[in-house]
Formats: C-alpha cells, sequence, structure tokens
C-alpha cells in the first residue's frame, strides 16, 4: 500500500470516528436564544407551540410526542391523545418536566419567563424555536425543528414541499392588479378595535394572500380609536374564528369606525380559524391561498391543484 493510500485511510477512519462521537454526544441546535442546544434524545418530546406540533405531525414524529399545549389544535388527534401541558403564555414547569420528557421544543415568546427559566436550569433540553412571519422564517422553522428531531432528510422534504407552495402562491399574488386593502381585527374591547400592525403573523399572511395592511404606522398589536379606522379605509375586515368569542360581522359593520369605510358598505367582513391562519406552520401557503380566494374571487380558480405541503407523506418516512 502506498504513502499516499495509507494516509487516506487513516483520514477516512479518523472522520469516521468523529462523525460516531458528534452522533453519540448528540445532535447541536442553534435556536432562537442564539445558544447552542446538545439533544442526545428526542424519543420524549412536549411540543409547545400549535406550529411545531402541526410539523412534527408532517414529519410522522407524532409517536414521539408526549406532551402538547392547548394551541396544538392541528390535527385534531394531537390533543385527543396526548396530555395536555397548558396555554403556551401560561405553562406550568411541573406540568411539562413532569411528563419525563428529554426534549421540549418550544415557541419562540412561550412563557411566563418563571417557567422558562426553570425549563432552562433542568436537565432537559430546550430548544426555542424562532418565529419569524416570513417565508424564509417558515422554512427554517421547519428545518429547525426537523433537525432537532434528527430527522433532516424529511424535514429537507417538508420544507420543498412548503417551498413549492409559497412559489405557486407567489405566481398567484402577481396576477393581482390593485391590492385590497385589509384590516386584521383581533377584538373589539369597549368598541375599540385591537388591530394588527406592522411586523405580525396577520400583516405578512395578508402580504401572502396579494393584499396590503390598512395598518402601516406601527409594529405589533394596538387599540386604535374610531378616526383611525375611519382614516385606514379598509376594503376588508380580518379576523379569526374563536368559537363564542368570535366577532360577529354584525359587530364590525355596525362599528362607529368601520360604518365609514368599505367593510361595512360592502359587508366585507372575513373570519378563518386561528391556527390555519396565523401559525405560520406546513399549511400557510394554503391559508394565503384561501384568503386570497376570498378576497380576489375572480382568481380563485386559478388556485387550484395546491400540493398543500401537509399531505406530503413521503416527508414522513
Amino acid at each position: 500500500m502506498t504513502f499516499c493510500r495509507i494516509l487516506a485511510s487513516v483520514l477516512l477512519s479518523s472522520a469516521m470516528a468523529l462523525a460516531s462521537a458528534a452522533h453519540a454526544a448528540g445532535i447541536t441546535v442553534h435556536d432562537a436564544r442564539n445558544r447552542e442546544i446538545i439533544v442526545a434524545d428526542a424519543a420524549r418530546t412536549v411540543s409547545i407551540g400549535g406550529a411545531i406540533t402541526e410539523i412534527l405531525y408532517a414529519l410522522g414524529l407524532e409517536s414521539r410526542l408526549v406532551g402538547v399545549d392547548t394551541t396544538s389544535l392541528y390535527p385534531a388527534s394531537a390533543l385527543q391523545d396526548k396530555p395536555n401541558v397548558g396555554y403556551m403564555r401560561q405553562i406550568s414547569a411541573e406540568g411539562v418536566l413532569g411528563l419525563n420528557p428529554t426534549l421540549i421544543l418550544a415557541i419562540q415568546g412561550s412563557g411566563p419567563r418563571e417557567t422558562m427559566d426553570i425549563l432552562e436550569t433542568a436537565k432537559v433540553p430546550l430548544v426555542l424555536v424562532p418565529d419569524t412571519f416570513t417565508e424564509a422564517g417558515l422554512i427554517e422553522k421547519i428545518k429547525l425543528v426537523g433537525h432537532a428531531m434528527g430527522v433532516d432528510a424529511r424535514a429537507a422534504c417538508l420544507s420543498a414541499a412548503v417551498g413549492a407552495d409559497l412559489a405557486q402562491l407567489g405566481a398567484l399574488r402577481a396576477r393581482v392588479t390593485k391590492p385590497v386593502r385589509v384590516m386584521f381585527v383581533m377584538s373589539l374591547q369597549n368598541g375599540r378595535a385591537l388591530v394588527a400592525g406592522r411586523k405580525t403573523a396577520a400583516e405578512e399572511i395578508i402580504r401572502l394572500a396579494g393584499a396590503t395592511n390598512a395598518i402601516d404606522d406601527f409594529d405589533g398589536y394596538k387599540i386604535i380609536g374610531d378616526e383611525a379606522i375611519a382614516a385606514a379605509k379598509p376594503d376588508v375586515a380580518l379576523s379569526i374564528e374563536r368559537g363564542k368569542d368570535s366577532l360577529p360581522a354584525e359587530a364590525i359593520y355596525a362599528h362607529p369606525g368601520f360604518a365609514l369605510t368599505p367593510v361595512a358598505a360592502n359587508k366585507s367582513f372575513i373570519t378563518m380559524d386561528g391556527l390555519y391562519l396565523l401559525g405560520f406552520g406546513p399549511r400557510t401557503a394554503s391559508a394565503a391561498r384561501d384568503l386570497s380566494a376570498r378576497l380576489y374571487p375572480a382568481l380563485a380558480e386559478r388556485s387550484d391543484g395546491f400540493a398543500s405541503a401537509l399531505p406530503a407523506a413521503n416527508c414522513r418516512q
């Protein structure tokens, strides 16, 4: 054997040894806190965040889930089959740790802070998943969850399916010649509207649907008065379905601010499932497509044929 072949053999053996050692040490995940988290075992995972749970089911990993939070509404079997650890912003550390998890995946913004501090000091790896409301942020969310679970190939498959849907949505959006002005209304509090501004999931889903957010002078969610609503001149009011707590269309049309806008004049009020519309999970492109079809009926027939990413059975193995 020549010296070069011996050297190559030694280098290959060393590389295999390093790879084996790295695998034994666990998977390194760079999370939303800009920290490197080592995941050694994802066999007992708690999911905090509806989008995370959706991704895990889409990747065929439901058997590894030992607990979910109350926002994990899709698929419906998640909350039916798995222990419930509570609302994502009111999580109990005892409720999570009592399930003996080997990994906790929590969406950015989970809380309260005291609970998250306790979970961070526990010996269970806590991966905080970024919740960035962009197309790139959605793809990265899928890849990060898949990487933490050790199924990068499945995550790449699902990311490709979602990316294809987003590309098709972009082509549909390009056909819009006059964007509709949409105001997302979270609630009416004592007659005043809590609406979505910039850098929100609501604004991004409105953009993905080919429309324009009627509110562009502040970030996040804010209560505004009647004059501000009238000045924004929304063509459509958009909200989420929350059972008995859903906003009734009549309340919007009779509201003094909306009464001065095309929303009341044209009876243009749309409601959609909250997780579907704002969750930024695998179904986001489909949700934007459905919203676009309601905003632009003439384009509805061109929106058929979406892969929807969710039935991506090939990504589950």
